[in-house]
């Protein structure tokens, strides 16, 4: 009977509600015929409804204190669910934890991370945490850190970049890729790479553009710069 109920009343919200709304709704419908239910059979057997509140009453005092956690995940699910800062299905960063929402509850919402691991966090720690919403915008930026010799031409280098950009069938050309070059380091010159594409395609985006600048950079003789050590002998010294 239970599940006959959830199903209607599934059906009655589908197109109605966001799916993180209807599936707080079915859930507390759910609870409340459990509830329903309990008071129903315990009554069969000849439990006054009086004495029931009157335990419960007492039973609710010695948990209360246990009880706050609860009460406050409660509280900022139902805040989760007005703003709306993401929805089920959504790719989001908490943390250092990074997944796929699967659901939003009353307690906490359960995330699936990209190599399968299951990870539940209460809604009290996302209200409290800075959570990072990577699917919202239908496009983003893959973003490369790349290091050039000193000896090397940026003009160039630069128009090397932009070249494989455009011949890169995943990436986008509005907005113009990033090209920026920002910060001179111990070993070489470093450039800010960043091409746009649609957010279903930025890992795959980003694995193309690794290949193609490293071929590119073979072909046009452009040095990629890495730590070198030079061991002095204790005769080299004495000379």
């Amino acid at each position: 009977m239970i599940r006959l109920i959830r199903r209607i009343v599934r059906k009655l919200l589908t197109d109605r509600l966001s799916p993180q709304s209807e599936q707080l709704v079915v859930r507390a419908v759910y609870y409340v015929c459990i509830l329903i239910l309990m008071v129903s059979v315990l009554n069969e057997f000849g439990f006054k409804l009086s004495a029931l509140l009157g335990a419960a009453g007492v039973f609710g005092l010695a948990i209360g204190f246990a009880s706050q956690t609860s009460v406050s995940n409660i509280i900022s699910g139902i805040f989760l669910i007005s703003e709306k800062p993401f929805v089920i299905g959504d790719a989001v960063q908490i943390g250092t934890t990074i997944g796929v929402i699967e659901t939003i509850d009353l307690l906490s919402i359960k995330l699936k991370t990209f190599d399968g691991r299951y990870v539940r966090v209460p809604n009290e720690t996302m209200i409290k945490t800075e959570v990072i919403n990577i699917t919202r915008y239908p496009i983003r930026r893959a973003n490369i850190s790349i290091s050039v010799s000193y000896k090397e031409d940026l003009t160039k280098v630069l128009a090397v970049l932009a070249d494989i950009a455009s011949k890169e069938p995943l990436a986008l050309s509005d907005p113009e890729p990033l090209l920026h070059v920002d910060s001179f380091a111990d070993s070489g010159i470093n450039i800010n790479y960043g091409v746009w594409t649609n957010k279903e395609s930025v890992m795959l985006l980003k694995n193309a553009l690794m290949l193609s600048i490293k071929e590119r950079f073979d072909q046009e003789n452009i040095e990629i710069p890495y730590p070198h050590v030079k061991l002095i002998t204790e005769g080299e010294i004495n000379s």
